[in-house]
């Protein structure tokens, strides 16, 4: 934008992809980034000119970095052919810059990642963004952050969702396992005798910590019976004896589930 006669213009903000893990995002983290990016000349200190000289005002608009022309009736106001709007020229411009006060280089920028950060967030860096024209302010540089999908929990929010497969005896008979959580230790799971698939656990406290606060949200574990496969000769005779021993109470669900099917068609045939 024109500086107001002064040939100074703000820089443009920059946005930079950042990646992270969702271990990263848990622990928090401080990041070096390089950013490629224009920054003021350090042979002219972002006026443009040659040292030893400074721009001058421009003799076409004076400063203002506007002309008026009148064509009939009307008086028109328009950007300054001369010095395109900055109200300054320059006679003798830097050889680093060519006039321009900035040059592009690559910088190294420290980021600090806070703890439990959510993907899609946007971090603010105030005044790293490109070096404004003949020294006039930078912008910003704006990191955008994605967390990376994990192989075995399911973020929402600060909570934590995850599948644990257990055999069938185990669901049956109960038991216990062990899951390795985010903070780095391991948490015990008991598994109560006849649970079933889809059955949730909740483990307070171990999921992820909420942004910039003391809480931390909860991790779910969600259990899905395994159904046995290539079975010997003896596990199958196991398991129809076991079959022919079975009760309604043995298995609820399905036998409910068949009995109600049977009435709903016993009604349609009336």
């Amino acid at each position: 934008m024109p500086g107001g006669g002064q040939g100074r213009e703000r820089g443009e903000d920059l946005r930079y992809n950042m990646e992270i893990t969702l271990e990263e995002a848990f622990a928090g983290k401080v990041a070096q980034i390089r950013v490629p990016s224009s920054i003021t000349c350090d042979v002219c200190h972002g006026n443009g000119a040659k040292p030893g000289t400074k721009p001058s005002t421009c003799a076409t608009c004076h400063g203002s970095g506007r002309v008026r022309a009148t064509q009939g009736f009307f008086s028109i106001e328009r950007t300054c052919p001369t010095c395109q709007g900055r109200g300054q020229t320059i006679s003798d411009p830097c050889t680093k810059c060519h006039g321009q006060g900035r040059v592009t280089e690559e910088r190294s920028l420290q980021v600090n990642i806070p703890a439990g950060i959510e993907d899609g967030t946007r971090i603010r860096l105030q005044g790293e963004g490109e070096a404004g024209l003949r020294g006039g302010p930078s912008g910003d540089l704006y990191i955008f952050m994605s967390v990376k999908p994990h192989s075995f929990y399911k973020r929402e929010g600060a909570d934590l969702y995850c599948m644990v497969t257990i055999p069938m005896v185990t669901a049956a008979l109960g038991g216990k396992f062990e899951i390795s959580t985010l903070d780095g230790t391991k948490s015990r799971v008991t598994v109560p005798e006849g649970t079933p698939t889809g059955k949730q656990f909740r483990l307070k406290g171990k999921g992820m910590p909420v942004l910039r606060s003391h809480q931390q949200g909860d991790l779910y574990v969600q259990i899905a019976v395994e159904t046995p496969q290539k079975l010997t000769k003896r596990q199958r005779e196991l398991l129809e004896e076991f079959q022919t021993l079975s009760s309604k109470e043995n298995n609820p669900e399905s036998t409910g589930f068949f009995a109600k099917m049977k009435d709903f068609f016993d009604t349609l045939s009336d």
